[in-house]
């Protein structure tokens, strides 16, 4: 599970799969209209919070009553706009040809030799790469359409499944489970706890991938732990 070449796939075809234009343009209007919105309605907020004394924040609420409305509509705006940018950073691009998989979020880029792929299925809101070993090469986040990715994936000549080919294998995880390798406990009840503080995404994710180097595969359900074993082969991304 490293962090790609930043190369694009080589193959005889190439298929790009990300969030259409259209959906974009209505993101970035819909968080720029919002914040357009809110920036409007905070003049008013303001100006009725200096009439009371007890209110907090009386300083920074005298500062915004004293801005324009047109000011505070277009500071709203601009906030919402790189709202919008966020949002569209963090969705999930898909770049496969018949010989790789190359995977974008959050400006971090994976790559998988098609020969590493053994079975591909959307899990949720999530799109999982497996490994011949039955172990994830990576979860990804994904808001693209299914059908989409079932078609493009299979066209190219990888496996698609409909569900998880390991479904049945999956067990709760609570403190101190048996039959976990030796350390898993530990990085499973670190991650509980980040998973109900609603804690780092990125630090969920880190402690799944220190999991999968010991050989187990964990996937979250309302903020509980399910996992089950594999027997780990060889590094597969490049």
């Amino acid at each position: 599970m490293n962090k790609g070449t930043g190369r694009e796939p080589q193959g005889s075809r190439l298929t790009v799969l990300r969030q259409s234009t259209l959906i974009t343009v209505c993101v970035y209007a819909a968080f720029g209209l919002l914040g357009a919105g809110v920036g409007w309605l905070i003049g008013p907020l303001a100006d009725w919070l200096v009439t009371l004394p007890w209110a907090p924040l009386q300083g920074p609420a005298e500062l915004v009553a004293s801005l324009p409305a047109p000011a505070l509509s277009a500071a709203g705006a601009v906030a919402g706009l790189v709202l919008g940018l966020v949002a569209q950073y963090e969705q999930l691009v898909v770049r496969l040809s018949d010989d790789r998989v190359a995977l974008t979020r959050k400006g971090r880029e994976q790559d998988f030799p098609r020969d590493a792929v053994a079975t591909v299925f959307r899990d949720g809101k999530q799109l999982v790469l497996l490994g011949h070993d039955g172990g994830e090469l990576t979860r990804q986040e994904c808001d693209l359409d299914t059908g989409r990715l079932a078609d493009a994936f299979t066209e190219h000549g990888y496996a698609w499944a409909d569900v998880d080919p390991h479904q049945g294998e999956f067990r709760r995880w609570v403190p101190g489970t048996p039959g976990l390798p030796e350390g898993a406990n530990a990085l499973l009840k670190t991650r509980q706890e980040s998973l109900e503080k609603k804690g780092s995404s990125d630090d969920v994710e880190e402690l799944r991938e220190e999991l999968a180097r010991l050989g187990v595969v964990v996937r979250d359900e309302k903020r509980r732990q399910y996992w089950r074993t594999f027997h780990q082969a060889g590094p597969a991304a490049e």
